[in-house]
């Protein structure tokens, strides 16, 4: 395992920037995630990492050495695509050895490293099978089996598990985090799925259009986001706005509450609140609505979780609050946060 590094690393296609200038430093053994709608740079940065593309500008570093240029081979990355690009006319043993064939290691050592990969996998039953006789989940375990046995210094996984339904996902995840926990190998993890980003990654680098807007652990980013991009982008529901030619606020759904949940006026924040509508989940409630008078117009979304019985009817209004430890401000002009709510009375 290494670190890698890319140095304001850019790549331009038509004159475009899909990748622009980003920063970036994974430390070894750690699982990070890229995180960003289609068309952010995610998938496009993970090919300049392994050296599929070669950068307009910048630089990529493994273990401390520059590779910028240098073929996919000097990366010693192994890369498994979204579509695992198995070889339909070889079994299972043979998509899994074919890496260290193609190196001419000796019969016996790639029978020896196919087994032991199988196993890590589970797949020892299937290795006589070809691809098409395989589901989704068992070809996923294929195309990761025959990524661990290169023995590479990196994992570069390019969203494996969105060819799968949503139930395997869940599961093909915790096994996922549970294989990198154990071989401690260094991994950059490409996803448009904030949920499998804030599940996976040691730390969530956020995308769009080929910039970085944060890097940080999942707390950071759903928490502290470092611009309004990241906080709209990350949660479900997004986070609600408020604005003002002076100051964005901030608050997710969960935080914004009727205030006789809270058990005292200390440090909140009144938002009168108008239901226009309400989804029952089962688990909680999503109450959607207006803020009304003082404040200015905006429509908004409350969660109250199912252990919370405040009746609400559609069309009434009630007294919502926030804490102000809750709130988070932002820049109404360049969109960055401006930190959390200063307490009551401050300047």
């Amino acid at each position: 395992m290494a670190t890698v590094e890319t140095r304001s690393l850019t790549k331009r296609f038509d004159g475009t920037n899909a990748v622009d200038g980003v920063d970036l430093a994974v430390r070894e053994g750690e699982f990070l995630v890229l995180l960003g709608p289609s068309g952010s740079g995610k998938t496009t940065l993970l090919r300049l990492i392994a050296g599929l593309e070669t950068p307009s500008a910048g630089d990529i570093l493994v273990g401390g050495r520059v590779v910028t240029g240098l073929p996919p081979r000097a990366h010693n990355m192994a890369m498994v695509f979204q579509g695992y690009a198995l070889y339909p006319h070889l079994s299972v043993a043979g998509n899994i050895a074919f890496p260290l064939e193609a190196r001419g290691m000796p019969r016996d050592e790639i029978a020896r490293k196919v087994s032991w990969a199988a196993g890590l996998f589970g797949i020892d039953q299937l290795l006589v099978r070809k691809p098409r006789q395989l589901s989704g989940g068992e070809r996923q375990r294929v195309a990761l089996a025959r990524a661990v046995v290169r023995d590479p210094v990196a994992f570069l996984l390019d969203e494996p598990l969105s060819n799968l339904d949503a139930k395997l996902r869940t599961s093909a995840r915790e096994e996922l985090q549970q294989l990198q926990r154990r071989l401690a190998t260094t991994t950059i993890y490409v996803t448009h799925d904030q949920i499998e980003a804030l599940a996976l990654g040691d730390r969530v680098a956020v995308l769009d259009h080929g910039r970085m807007h944060q890097l940080g652990t999942p707390q950071q980013v759903y928490e502290q986001p470092a611009d309004i991009f990241v906080a709209t982008f990350i949660g479900s529901p997004p986070m609600n706005l408020v604005g003002s030619d002076a100051v964005v606020t901030g608050f997710r759904p969960e935080h914004f509450l009727p205030r006789e949940v809270y058990v005292s006026d200390d440090m909140l924040e009144p938002f009168p609140f108008r239901v226009t509508r309400i989804e029952n989940l089962g688990s909680d409630r999503l109450v959607y609505g207006l803020l009304e008078p003082p404040l200015p117009p905006a429509k908004v979304i409350s969660r109250i979780p199912c252990v919370v019985s405040f009746p609400l009817e559609t069309g009434t209004s009630y007294p919502f609050a926030v804490r102000r430890a809750d709130l988070r401000r932002f820049d109404p002009r360049s969109g960055a946060s401006l930190g959390a709510a200063p307490p009551a009375g401050s300047p």
